[in-house]
């Protein structure tokens, strides 16, 4: 299947977003988690934590942050995506939504990890 070149960026950040966590003692569980109201780009364990965690990029903050387009109902998405999770999975583990922001060129990216950033 073919990606388109916005596609290939977010795969891209995803990947830079998991090792980032991964250095931090982060363990990946899932990457792109679907069900028919959203998507949950990781799913990763922090101890005794399972985190949702959603990447935003923007190169640019012309438009906004990368922070500032997750707004309420993205919110929403991503916690009805984490509900349908955790019935499919049935986890023992606490829950926390964790936000990894990418901003910049390329060349010079700064990556903006907000542990908890919101929540049910």
């Amino acid at each position: 299947m073919l990606s388109t070149p916005q596609q290939l960026s977010g795969n891209l950040k995803e990947k830079l977003a998991c090792e980032y966590l991964e250095k931090k003692g982060f363990k990946l569980i899932e990457r792109n988690y679907y069900c028919r109201r959203g998507e949950i780009d990781l799913i990763m364990r922090d101890k005794d934590y399972l985190v949702f965690i959603e990447v935003r990029y923007r190169k640019s903050d012309y438009f906004g942050s990368a922070l500032e387009s997750i707004n309420y109902h993205k919110q929403k998405r991503l916690i009805f995506t984490a509900e349908h999770y955790l019935q499919q999975t049935r986890s023992p583990l606490a829950s926390r939504f964790d936000v990894v922001a990418i901003s910049g060129n390329e060349a010079n990216l700064c990556i903006n990890w907000i542990e908890n950033a919101f929540g049910t």
